[in-house]
């Protein structure tokens, strides 16, 4: 079966790929703020993200021109690329000739790279998840109870929003991301949902998925798995903490404490997770930081194994992509192609090696992840 020493042959067969995966998105890569280009970058290299910032406030003074004010400096997340990965494709002459006709063998290959494709972005779907629930402010529910599991009852959208609104998170553009069981919860116990004369819409019932619920566009998502806490025990603060620190110092207590841990504190209430492990005697707790004054001895109690549902606002969490860096002069490819997708803006590298007797494709990525504003994340313990 001959076939093209260029990939221009093959163009129409990767975005047929590329679209079956774009409309099968899983949940965090969609909920994001997505840089996504096909400039290219290394492992350990650091991206800027621009955000944009509007001039301070002014005072209105009528008079014959407006004021010459409005010059701002443009706000900016730094991503460092952690990950550059490739999906393989390899095809002797005798395999392609095994599956016959050359349609089926383009059947065969658009599967093939559709499946790279999804493997890529499951990959920045599990990371993307874990930044985010280490990063998070506060968390809302119980340990080992699934959300949603009570029928007719919604608390749980009202209270990760009523962390997000207590942090001062955006109100548009608030995001879900579930995991099966409570997604599970949400189908099956959640009839107000899926009635369509009280939910307004039958999407529930015919698709198994609604838009929006309270203001959050609901997502699910394969990749949030169960947060293993860690063993430790017996650690108190070693200082007084104030209203707003991060920082918690802590001491005595044995074991290990992990970011993502729920912790709470002696006297309150409040779910706060760790954004780090103890280090030199201290540990950091997600912003806005403690709501409430915390003694010096204080107990810190470490919450049980739990899966982390997230909710945030989208501009909380930032993924950057970018084509893997190559040397200069290129590589011993025949061809290379990037091919973009119009719906989630990630833009993947093909390329072909022809070899001896053999042909290899390759689809490939780098990316990092980056939490700008932990504020505006809240955790739905589950």
């Amino acid at each position: 079966m001959a076939t093209s020493m260029t990939l221009t042959g093959i163009i129409p067969t990767l975005y047929e790929a590329m679209n079956t995966v774009s409309r099968e998105m899983v949940g965090m890569v969609p909920a994001v703020r997505r840089d996504s280009n096909v400039e290219r970058a290394a492992v350990g290299q650091t991206v800027r993200s621009p955000i944009g910032v509007a001039g301070d406030l002014e005072d209105i003074t009528p008079g014959q021109d407006p004021a010459n004010s409005g010059g701002s400096t443009l706000g900016y997340t730094d991503v460092t690329i952690s990950k550059s990965k490739a999906a393989p494709i390899l095809w002797s002459g005798e395999e392609q000739r095994a599956v016959g006709t050359s349609g089926t063998y383009n059947a065969i290959l658009a599967d093939q790279f559709a499946d790279g494709m999804r493997k890529l972005v499951n990959a920045m779907e599990v990371d993307l998840w874990a930044a985010a629930y280490q990063a998070a402010s506060r968390g809302y529910g119980t340990a080992g109870t699934a959300p949603f599991g009570t029928a007719g009852d919604l608390s749980d959208f009202a209270g990760v929003a009523k962390i997000l609104d207590d942090n001062g998170a955006p109100v548009t553009d608030r995001q879900m991301v579930l995991g099966s069981a409570a997604m599970a919860n949400l189908r099956g116990k959640q009839s107000v949902l899926f009635k369509v004369n009280e939910a307004g819409s039958q999407d529930m019932l015919r698709n198994g998925m609604t838009d929006r619920v309270q203001n959050f566009a609901m997502r699910y998502s394969g990749g949030i798995s169960t947060h293993t806490k860690g063993t430790g025990t017996g650690y108190q603060l070693s200082a007084a903490g104030a209203v707003g620190d991060t920082t918690i110092s802590v001491d005595t207590g044995l074991g290990t404490l992990l970011a993502g841990d729920v912790v709470t504190f002696a006297g309150t209430s409040d779910k706060y997770i760790a954004n780090s492990e103890i280090s030199g005697g201290s540990f950091t707790i997600g912003k806005p930081g403690l709501l409430a004054v915390e003694d010096g001895s204080d107990a810190i109690t470490i919450g049980s194994d739990y899966v982390p549902n997230l909710a945030f606002a989208r501009s909380a969490i930032v993924l950057a992509a970018r084509a893997p860096a190559l040397p200069d002069g290129g590589d011993s490819a025949d061809d290379r192609t990037t091919i973009t997708d119009p719906f989630s803006g990630l833009s993947f590298e093909v390329s072909v090696y022809r070899q001896y007797r053999r042909v290899k494709y390759e689809i490939a990525m780098a990316w990092g992840v980056g939490v700008p504003n932990s504020a505006h994340i809240a955790t739905l313990i589950g």
